[in-house]
């Protein structure tokens, strides 16, 4: 499926108040559109805020979780980050999400750790869907705490989470100080205060920089987001899609200006995302429940590995970027 029949696809189901599963990888090459009635068990498990189709199986882990990391080398990092600063300081970006895949050893299967994680949306696939391939993967599990939008009586919200930390004490407060996170955290607001512009109207900040803790098996995380509202016009199933896809990629995991600093991203990354960093929602009829495809684990031909990243800014710290990207590699599971 390409994204003018996702597009489609979506507008039509929309029309019908069909409740459908929708996966778009971050270069949009080959999303997925699918009727509730008509998704497969056996190939994809979904879990959003409770609304699931996976079997329970066990309420508990019975294995210790211990993610064995074999991370790139800090400089081979610090090659990358260097690019992305010579583009900020040319003016080309002034935020860019860098993400990096880190080969993994785990003690247990993807579907076990769908099974066993905590996380407000979880997604479980196997068989090599057709964006996968892109990226050669076989089989992934994302377990994601990030919303992109919610729509619910014609109120769209979107959740945009940036800032993320060990619960230590007095994280917090250094957290909701560190005027690097403060900077990145207002440049996505108002990122997405202009994406939501595209489709609603009376777009505002409704909540700025709330903490939240996230489980980890290594003990829990803290982590900043903002609420950002509009209003919707009241037939919006209607052109679900086109709407949607306006709003694509998500501003927390490309950055600004979007379309440029995706380029950026796409040269300096190397290789594409798939559906990591992309996005992944249920309407059920009446409602929209969406995510980012964030905290991801894939399986390829070579093993596993986890993806995962953070904003750079021209204030960032190479060595705090780092120890970030590797903070991100844990399991909800406690």
């Amino acid at each position: 499926m390409n994204r003018q029949a996702a597009i489609a696809r979506m507008n039509e189901l929309g029309k019908r108040r069909e409740p459908f599963l929708f996966l778009i990888d971050f270069e949009e090459q080959s999303p997925l559109v699918l009727p509730l009635a008509e998704v497969d068990p056996a190939a994809l498990w979904y879990d959003f805020n409770g609304l699931s189709n996976a079997p329970r199986l066990r309420s508990f882990c019975p294995l210790s979780v211990e993610i064995q990391p074999f991370p790139i080398a800090f400089e081979t990092f610090r090659q990358a980050f260097d690019r992305v600063q010579a583009e900020l300081r040319a003016g080309n970006s002034f935020l860019l999400n860098l993400t990096a895949r880190t080969p993994i050893t785990l003690p247990m299967g993807l579907d076990e750790v769908f099974q066993f994680s905590e996380a407000r949306y979880k997604l479980w696939w196997k068989n090599e869907p057709e964006s996968a391939r892109l990226v050669a993967v076989t089989e992934f599990v994302c377990f994601s705490p990030e919303p992109f939008v919610r729509v619910e009586s014609n109120r769209i919200a979107a959740f945009p989470m940036k800032g993320t930390t060990p619960a230590s004490e007095g994280a917090r407060a250094r957290l909701l100080a560190d005027p690097k996170e403060e900077a990145e955290h207002y440049t996505i607001v108002d990122l997405l205060r202009n994406d939501l512009s595209q489709v609603a109207r009376r777009v505002r900040v409704e909540r700025f920089r709330y903490i939240e803790e996230v489980t980890t098996h290594r003990g829990p995380l803290l982590q900043a987001s903002s609420e950002i509202a509009g209003d919707l016009p009241e037939n919006w199933p209607n052109t679900l899609g086109d709407w949607l896809f306006r709003l694509l990629p998500a501003g927390s995991v490309s950055g600004a200006p979007k379309q440029k600093t995706v380029e950026i991203i796409r040269e300096i990354e190397g290789q594409p995302r798939g559906f990591y960093t992309g996005v992944a929602g249920i309407f059920d009829g009446k409602t929209l429940d969406s995510a980012v495809l964030i905290r991801f684990i894939e399986r390829t031909d070579a093993g596993l590995a986890f993806r995962s990243g953070g904003g750079i800014t021209f204030q960032s710290d190479p060595e705090a970027e780092y120890r970030e990207l590797l903070a991100k590699i844990y399991v909800p599971i406690s």
